[in-house]
């Protein structure tokens, strides 16, 4: 059983529609609603993957940084 967005439902029976049409349409937008759902939340995990990424870099880039001005420097 696929879910329904209501609120839809009803503006396309009131813009005259009719209830076989509207019912559909309605699924269908839930349906691409619940796609989109699912890839904000994959993108939120890529985000936060990401950040880790970039802090493990940065830890990094100043190791090497260090490196290379003690052997420099020395």
């Amino acid at each position: 059983m696929s879910t329904m967005i209501t609120e839809l439902y009803d503006a396309f029976l009131d813009a005259g529609a009719s209830e076989e049409k509207s019912r559909a349409a309605a699924k269908a937008m839930a349906d691409y609603d619940s796609r989109f759902n699912k890839i904000d939340q994959d993108m939120a995990l890529l985000k936060a993957e990401v950040v880790v990424l970039k802090w493990m870099l940065s830890f990094l880039v100043a190791g090497m940084v260090t490196l290379l001005f003690k052997a420099f420097a020395a």
